[in-house]
């Protein structure tokens, strides 16, 4: 009580800072003290779980990879499960790759990324999303993200490329290979590819079986080896349940609103 008067739960998590009450939320915090960012890193990465909770997608994430404090040792964590375990997929990264404010850079060459995160690790598999926020405009065969029937080009010949759990592509036109490509699989039927949250063609791709090998970041995974190299920047990537349209859209608007939080949207 304060001056006789009973307080709500509501009023009192505002008191202490926790709920609603423009505290750190504790996953976000989690986070934050596995990677010892602070400042700006801190205050995006906050705004950024209250967002996805917002649009209740938090539950759907399984990999999430802010990116952020500009080291191999702050990038590597799993935002959803900040746990150095392969278990709780923390990136282990391989190669020469380079780290900056800006994100991951692979080399093109030899660098990625090893989520250990397996077709088998999603809810539903071959109900499935994943994504990688690009930075850099290369036109050429490099894949971003992926494992034998999960990848994405971002850009090969005015041309982007998405797999999502199939052996067929699903592709649409673009200009570059700047911002955020996402696949996505509600059923076994169709296939979904997205760039900075607009939807930009379904097709018809029946989905293949499940396997038994890490999906890669900055390359792919063929069966047990790494390969088509990317050296587009990394200033995001995630795996997760699929995404309906609208929650593609809300996922792209908070992961853009974290990225010019820290000056290295596109």
């Amino acid at each position: 009580m304060i001056l006789g008067k009973a307080i709500s739960p509501f009023a009192l998590r505002k008191i202490s800072g926790g709920g609603g009450g423009g505290g750190t939320d504790p996953d976000a915090q989690a986070f934050i003290t596995a990677t010892g960012i602070s400042g700006t890193n801190a205050t995006a990465t906050n705004q950024l779980v209250i967002d996805l909770k917002a649009a209740n997608i938090w539950t759907k994430m399984k990999a999430v990879y802010p990116m952020v404090g500009g080291t191999a040792t702050s990038c590597k964590w799993n935002l959803k499960n900040p746990v150095d375990s392969n278990a709780a997929y923390r990136l282990v990264f391989s190669g020469g790759g380079t780290f900056s404010a800006n994100g991951y850079q692979p080399n093109g060459t030899n660098a990625f990324a090893n989520t250990f995160f397996q077709p088998s690790n999603f809810t539903a598999y071959p109900n499935c999303s994943f994504g990688y926020y690009s930075r850099t405009n290369i036109d050429a065969n490099r894949i971003d993200i992926g494992a034998n029937q999960l990848d994405i080009y971002s850009n090969l010949g005015a041309t982007a490329y998405v797999r999502t759990a199939s052996n067929t592509f699903t592709t649409f036109s673009v200009t570059n290979s700047l911002g955020f490509v996402m696949g996505s699989r509600l059923n076994t039927a169709t296939q979904k590819a997205y760039k900075n949250g607009v939807l930009k063609a379904t097709t018809a791709q029946t989905a293949g079986p499940s396997f038994l090998f890490n999906i890669y970041i900055g390359a792919y995974n063929l069966s047990g080896t790494a390969g088509t190299f990317s050296n587009r920047e990394c200033a995001f990537a995630y795996l997760s349940d699929g995404l309906t349209d609208a929650e593609a859209l809300a996922f792209y608007n908070a992961v853009q609103t974290f990225n010019t939080t820290l000056g290295r949207q596109v």
